[in-house]
């Protein structure tokens, strides 16, 4: 699954390549995709005749503004990729692969297309008189985002001090900080030097110190190298993110640690694969 910085390549590509990009028909080939009230009908009628403005991320969700044509305020496109859903423009006129499943098309002829193989990803439409929270629900219960203010070690502190489960599980859960999946989850952890298994509450301060330090170091690292591309993540260019080449741990079980040639071990947490050295995480 997209995970944050995944989710900011895409954020910056729709932002970047779809200046002026003005949605004079909608196409819904699946109907499933489409997860506002009113369903596809709703979606395409409020949607369609907008221009796509500036877009936003919390957590893992794209958030897209749409404009009139004189660029007032018209409302809002959420997205959430989950595990496959992918955006791709297109210059120009190609058949569509099986796995589209709604079209956007341009007054000029340009195509923004999602595709989603495992057709989990869902797209919204929330009107202006709305907030994002009242039309999407999971949005409500998002912790923190890494990069702000709200994240820092004594909230974790705070946050983990009655926590009895691993610290593994507590990364993951977007309550805690928002955007954080497993490939991030185990690399942080062994930047910190901290064993996945270790109950979330016994975390000392300067750990939980470390521990921040190190998701916004490896975040950044990562969104530097457009994210990270294992199986099907592309970015708006059909590019491949490059950040997987450097992981520590994530996909390198039975493999030596790049620090002291330990073997790398994998184990499932929380019903999650889970990589980590025994020698650096202790």
């Amino acid at each position: 699954m997209p995970e944050l910085p995944e989710v900011e390549t895409v954020r910056k590509g729709l932002e970047k390549l779809l200046n002026d990009f003005y949605i004079e028909r909608i196409e819904v080939l699946k109907e499933r995709s489409i997860a506002s009230p009113g369903g596809s009908s709703d979606f395409i009628n409020n949607i369609k005749n907008s221009y796509l403005g500036a877009w936003e991320r919390r957590g893992k969700y794209l958030i897209g503004t749409l404009l009139t044509r004189d660029k007032n305020n018209k409302g809002l496109i959420v997205v959430h990729l989950r595990m496959t859903g992918q955006f791709k423009l297109i210059e120009k006129q190609i058949p569509s692969c099986p796995h589209t499943r709604v079209r956007f098309f341009d007054k000029r002829g340009k195509e923004l297309r999602f595709i989603d193989i495992r057709n989990f990803g869902q797209i919204w439409y929330v009107p202006s008189s709305k907030q994002v929270s009242e039309i999407v629900s999971g949005i409500k219960t998002l912790g923190p985002e890494p990069f702000s203010a709200d994240f820092n070690s004594i909230y974790l502190e705070k946050y983990l001090k009655k926590k009895t489960r691993s610290i593994k599980s507590a990364l993951l859960d977007q309550r805690t900080v928002a955007g954080v999946g497993n490939i991030y989850a185990d690399e942080t952890l062994f930047d910190a030097g901290i064993n996945p298994k270790t109950e979330s509450r016994s975390l000392k301060s300067a750990e939980l110190k470390r521990l921040c330090n190190s998701l916004i170091k490896i975040l950044n690292i990562s969104i530097g190298e457009g994210g990270t591309t294992f199986s099907d993540f592309r970015d708006l260019e059909g590019i491949n993110g490059n950040y997987g080449g450097q992981a520590w741990v994530y996909r390198r079980g039975g493999k030596s640690c790049k620090k002291c040639g330990e073997k790398i071990l994998r184990e499932k947490i929380c019903g999650r694969s889970t990589h980590w050295c025994p020698n650096c995480q202790k």
